[in-house]
């Protein structure tokens, strides 16, 4: 809208000079304005004091600032609305409201009555739950370290058994903030291998090597086979074929071959779950075989057998479809007593392993199947 050149104190004037008896087309003929002009202004100014107008533009600052005004107290007015449509049901909950309540210029007293807050509690600083329950804490920990398989109610009845007379509510409050409800799939930890020398034994029966491999039937059924060499002539020993080999038949394989050989000196192998199981290590110890587990992710620290494993593979394994388990023993046994005897090896000279470094004792029977 065009600003006027006029005042509203020389509207006043002019409306008085038509008030005092001036006619109105010399008046506007005067001020430079037009007839409507005039008559305009005295709709809106007609009675109207100068004093009355300044009183009038003072209200409509006021009412532009109690505006102002309004409109903040409605955005905050919305934003405690927002907060208290939240469902706070803790006390650390409603202590944080209060806080933003009170940045947001709010009074304490104000804030905790908006919140449902005692000020008694906005004022009392919670303790830490790791300090507040750390004996039930400990006593968690304690149990789980020895008992990874219990769950909730076996580990409370424990604690009452040991008389920790806490709430069954406070302790499943700890158990599940300690993740203890959730599935616990921890992976089996190695302990440290020291990485062992690849030395190469000057005479049969001083170090042999084991290893699993795996393969499959033209059914798709799948196998494993057990394969032990001696390190000092590179001859395969024996080669046990099953569709599974547990710990029980890997203690029977090397024990009929102790039985036959005597027992070796150490025996080289890697991590797997059957070698390094209790009833293995157990068995070892009771014939005075030390174990020398190569370091985990390392197979070229057990090379011997990783190079015997690369020619089975290459020359039975790959090189035939096999109908079921028989078979596979039965081609197994005839490549052994190939690869043993007349097979020339350019390691050990151009020679089979039998004739490189012969053993007191041989037998080829010992190839036969191996018995489950």
């Amino acid at each position: 809208m065009k600003k006027s050149r006029f005042t509203e104190s020389q509207i006043v004037a002019v409306l008085k000079e038509g008030e005092a008896g001036l006619p109105v087309a010399e008046l506007c003929r005067k001020h430079g304005i037009s007839a409507a002009t005039y008559y305009n202004w005295k709709s809106k100014y007609s009675g109207v004091e100068v004093s009355e107008l300044q009183r009038l533009r003072e209200l409509e600052a006021e009412n532009a600032r109690l505006k102002r005004m309004y409109a903040d107290l409605a955005l905050e007015n919305a934003a405690i609305k927002d907060v208290l449509n939240r469902k706070f049901l803790t006390p650390s909950a409603r202590r944080d409201v209060v806080e933003q309540l009170v940045q947001s210029k709010l009074s304490i007293t104000r804030a905790c009555r908006i919140a449902g807050l005692s000020r008694a509690a906005y004022y009392k600083r919670p303790i830490p739950a790791s300090e507040r329950d750390a004996e039930v804490i400990d006593e968690l920990n304690a149990i789980v370290a020895k008992h990874g398989r219990w769950g909730f109610w076996k580990c409370y009845t424990r604690l009452r058994l040991d008389g920790r007379g806490w709430n069954k509510k406070r302790v499943h409050r700890v158990y599940c903030d300690m993740g203890l409800n959730l599935p616990r799939r921890t992976r089996k930890r190695l302990p440290d291998r020291p990485r062992q020398p690849l030395d190469l034994a000057t005479e049969p029966n001083r170090c042999w090597a084991l290893d699993f491999m795996h393969d499959a039937l033209y059914c798709g059924r799948r196998f494993r086979t057990l394969n032990v060499i001696d390190e000092a002539n590179r001859e395969c020993l024996a080669i046990g074929i099953g569709t599974s080999i547990p710990s029980a038949r890997l203690i029977r394989v090397l024990s009929r071959l102790v039985e036959y050989y005597g027992a070796p000196d150490a025996i080289r192998l890697d991590n797997g779950p059957k070698l390094i199981s209790e009833a293995f290590t157990e068995w070892a110890a009771r014939k005075g075989i030390a174990i020398r587990y190569i370091q985990p992710g390392k197979p070229n620290q057990n090379a011997f057998i990783e190079r015997f494993n690369r020619t089975y593979r290459t020359e039975v394994l790959d090189a035939h479809l096999f109908a079921n388990l028989e078979q596979v023993q039965a081609i197994t046994n005839q490549w052994l007593v190939d690869y043993n005897e007349y097979r020339p090896h350019e390691s050990l000279g151009g020679v089979p392993p039998v004739q490189f470094m012969p053993r007191p004792t041989y037998a080829p029977n010992l190839y036969q199947p191996m018995s489950t």
